[in-house]
């Protein structure tokens, strides 16, 4: 070879997006409080759903239960209202966002979050949406529309779609 030919770097090659990983599979909890609020984690200034993560062979009702803790008689879950998911480089990134039973002030009080840096406050519905970030935001959105049709509400990659993607099986 010469040394022109040396000095010419190979195209680098990228890896197609494909699942030879497990996917990721998390839960967030739309809480509402009252009827115009919400409750959310507060982590040193940056609100989030409170979420978690679910672990293999576990239904997401079930990690639910370990994000928020503290009421006497327990998290009453309403239903499913969302399922995000994006794919990542390796693997699928599954988010469920769950809804409860609209609490109290009270009750919301005695909540505990998974993580101990945080605290839960309950804010107003438009404050919270306006300080989510997008992806919170948009499951904020579609999860109060959801709850209110009756309806479960499908992300794909940021995306709203129509109905359940094929693709996408319930873990």
């Amino acid at each position: 070879m010469s040394a022109v030919t040396q000095a010419v770097a190979a195209p680098r090659m990228r890896a197609p997006y494909e699942n030879w990983r497990p996917p990721v599979i998390g839960v967030c909890l739309l809480v509402p409080v009252g009827a115009d609020c919400l409750a959310v984690a507060d982590l040193r200034g940056m609100l989030m759903l409170p979420g978690g993560g679910v672990y293999d062979r576990q239904m997401p009702e079930d990690a639910a239960h370990r994000v928020l803790s503290g009421p006497p008689d327990g998290l009453r879950l309403l239903r499913r209202v969302a399922v995000d998911w994006v794919q990542a480089r390796r693997r699928k990134v599954i988010t469920h966002v769950l809804a409860t039973a609209p609490m109290t002030r009270e009750t919301v009080g005695q909540l505990i979050y998974r993580d101990p840096r945080a605290t839960v406050r309950v804010l107003p519905t438009m404050r919270v949406i306006d300080d989510l970030p997008t992806q919170g935001r948009l499951r904020v959105q579609l999860g109060l529309q959801a709850l209110a049709t009756g309806e479960t509400a499908h992300i794909e990659g940021g995306v709203v779609l129509p109905s359940a993607p094929p693709t996408l099986t319930p873990e």
